[in-house]
């Protein structure tokens, strides 16, 4: 019988991958990855520093680019391989990215008027632009209706989807009243593939309404009427046009179209399956389950666990979410992250330009790795795109304490990796403190994959052993699975993952010399980070600089 294969289709920040999966084994036998035209590397920028967007005619071109050129690849790489074998599709993307659409479900940004408006396309993730909106549905919310903020960990953000919608009314009342609904690029990808991006047929996913449009079958589903229509009366008027209920991934939204068949060379009628959005299908990638946490580590970080649904949970503070079903079917998806891990590195190396060859991020990387933990004085706070968790603020900013007129780049660039390291320890332990036990880390993303001395530092920084996941495509892994799942090559999720996923055979192991300086560092760490982060922090940070003196001379006289 010949071999079957499923696509994952990965909206990324800058670029769309499309992956070709043997369903059977998880064998990737072709990729293609198609850089989005509009903007800075994809992505439409202004002078206000808060506002990042995407035009969604570069999602549709880019789904058609991939998905040929990696049909191509499979013809070249496996004989015999034929497009007909292809039975699934899977797609995730970025989240919160919600976008305009006409009361036909076509985006504004496709309109003439609107084509160039930035207020039009799609809200990338990362745009910051309605913190106001955010601060003020966040108090409402606590004087109206806690139960919302107790799931999505406290606060609601700047990133997600009401407070964008809100924004956008305020700043651009034209857009917004064109706009028919608002549909997350998560659930306009499959609605696009399918036909069915008309309101009134649209699918929704439950993995970002649930995170980030507080959506919940506690309370019937999206926020009630009266408390969106507290905040405006235009919100309550367009909840009626959200769709009632969201679903979870292991159903599919229809067959690909005839004329979506014609622009891959795709069968006609194959399952594209409910979309998620691309950490919480990474995490399905990496092999997540009980008890195992998984980190995307890239630009950004986002880690994972999910926790059977029958369990009794506790609301955990400064959590992105504790939602049914947004990562496996029957299990809690918790939601936390970092806001910038490699943005922070690249910031260093394109902004500040240490220069030449001496300032790329292999020759930093490698001279900060004949550096002991502490001998650089250095220590720094990983808030340069604000904090996610656990303190979930996006206005908070980045530090760097301890600097002397000879501190090298190498040793500043050692103590952002820290930095990051320190932030993941944080949300380990925020994990822990509510009862979730973390027995093993995997690792995924480009930094993961990539940088052996990021897994070395964040092992000891934790003590604990950083595992590798065997794809160094999870997210767009994660899609295939969930088109093998909708496809029927396989039972369930868990019969999916033990077949098409694996980890690598390296495990970075803690040094334990290294993980006792790091304990010292991360509880200077904890004092800044609640100093700068904690209203009610009421310590004394008089002795901070002379600790990291004591330890760069401690580390030195060993070096």
């Amino acid at each position: 019988m010949p071999a079957t294969y499923t696509i994952g289709l990965d909206y990324g920040t800058n670029s769309v991958r499309a992956l070709i999966v043997n369903s059977a084994n998880g064998r990737e036998i072709a990729t293609a990855v198609w850089g989005y035209e509009t903007g800075s590397e994809g992505v439409i920028l202004s002078r206000d520093p808060n506002l990042a967007r995407q035009n969604p005619a570069d999602y549709v071109k880019g789904a058609a680019i991939t998905i040929r050129q990696a049909l191509a690849a499979a013809r070249k790489n496996v004989r015999g391989f034929r497009p007909e074998q292809v039975i699934g599709i899977g797609v995730d993307a970025t989240g919160s990215t919600p976008l305009p659409v006409d009361a036909q479900g076509q985006p504004l940004a496709f309109q003439r008027k609107f084509a160039r408006h930035p207020a039009a396309q799609a809200w990338l993730w990362k745009d910051h632009t309605s913190v106001a909106e955010a601060a003020e549905i966040t108090q409402m919310a606590r004087r109206l209706r806690p139960q919302y903020l107790a799931k999505c960990g406290g606060t609601y953000s700047s990133e997600w989807f009401f407070s964008k919608i809100l924004h956008c009314r305020r700043t651009a009342p034209a857009v917004f009243a064109a706009a028919h609904t608002w549909v997350e690029c998560a659930d306009y990808i499959p609605a696009m593939l399918t036909g069915t991006e008309h309101p009134d047929q649209l699918t929704v996913g439950v993995c970002a309404a649930g995170h980030k449009a507080m959506y919940h079958d506690d309370w019937g589903g999206y926020p009630d009427a009266r408390f969106l229509g507290k905040l405006d009366p235009e919100l309550a008027a367009l909840r009626a046009r959200l769709r009632p209920r969201a679903h979870p991934i292991d159903r599919a939204v229809g067959g690909l179209t005839a004329d979506w068949a014609r622009r891959t060379g795709l069968t006609a009628g194959i399952p594209v399956a409910v979309g998620a959005i691309d950490a919480h299908l990474g995490a399905v990638g990496s092999g997540i389950g009980p008890g195992t946490m998984t980190q995307i580590i890239g630009t950004s970080a986002c880690t994972m666990m999910v926790v059977p649904a029958g369990r009794a949970l506790a609301d955990v503070p400064g959590l992105c979410g504790i939602v049914k079903g947004s990562i496996l079917p029957g299990y809690h998806g918790l939601e936390a992250g970092q806001a910038a891990v490699g943005d922070i590195y690249n910031w260093f190396v394109n902004y500040l330009q240490p220069g030449g060859p001496a300032g790329t991020h292999a020759a930093l990387t490698a001279a900060a790795a004949k550096l002991q933990p502490g001998e650089s004085g250095l220590l720094a706070l990983d808030w340069n795109n604000g904090n996610r968790t656990i303190l979930a603020d996006q206005q908070l900013t980045g530090l760097l304490l301890g600097q002397t007129l000879y501190t090298t780049p190498a040793e500043i660039y050692r103590a952002l990796i820290e930095a990051t390291a320190f932030g993941a320890l944080t949300i380990i332990r925020r994990f822990e403190e509510y009862g979730i036990p973390v027995k093993q880390i995997i690792n995924c993303g480009g930094i993961a994959e990539k940088n052996p001395l990021v897994m070395q530092i964040y092992a000891d920084v934790t003590g604990r052993p950083m595992k590798v996941s065997r794809s160094a495509q999870t997210c767009a892994l994660g899609a295939a699975i969930a088109g093998a799942v909708v496809a029927g090559a396989h039972r369930n999720y868990a019969a999916a993952q033990k077949a098409m996923t694996g980890l690598k055979p390296r495990v970075f192991k803690p040094n334990p010399k290294a993980h006792a300086v790091y304990q010292q560092l991360y509880a200077l760490y904890r004092q800044l980070h609640d100093t700068f982060g904690v209203a009610e922090w009421t310590g004394n940070l008089s002795q901070v600089m002379k600790q990291l003196i004591a330890l760069r001379s401690a580390a030195r006289r060993v070096a």
